[in-house]
């Protein structure tokens, strides 16, 4: 749990710093066997998107948190970094609007 804490606080304090906007962070623990924190941001660009998503690796790296896997850092339209307990997607605005997860699992939430 304290684990849990710290890597979503560490994840918030990443996208804050390089400017991602709209951060969301859904509690989904009592519907999710995958995590139990899913973080969803936008990113202004590809090139924003891939930055915001290197400092959040970098910073989880940093504090001795394990990452699970990344995908979708080649067209950097949709960034997910799995850290175990906290799940992060950064998106830009127009495949934010299209999958709608804050619709998705805040119905769960």
């Amino acid at each position: 749990m304290a684990t849990e804490k710290n890597t979503l606080k560490i994840c918030l304090s990443a996208l804050e710093d390089l400017k991602a906007q709209d951060i969301r962070s859904l509690d989904i623990s009592k519907t999710s066997n995958f995590a139990d924190w899913l973080i969803v941001a936008t990113a202004t660009s590809n090139t924003h998107a891939k930055a915001v998503s290197d400092k959040v690796i970098e910073a989880i790296k940093e504090n001795n948190q394990s990452i699970m896997g990344i995908e979708g850092k080649e067209n950097a339209e949709w960034v997910l970094i799995d850290g175990g307990e906290v799940v992060v997607n950064i998106m830009l605005s127009e495949t934010r609007e299209f999958y709608d997860l804050e619709g998705l699992w805040g119905a769960y939430s």
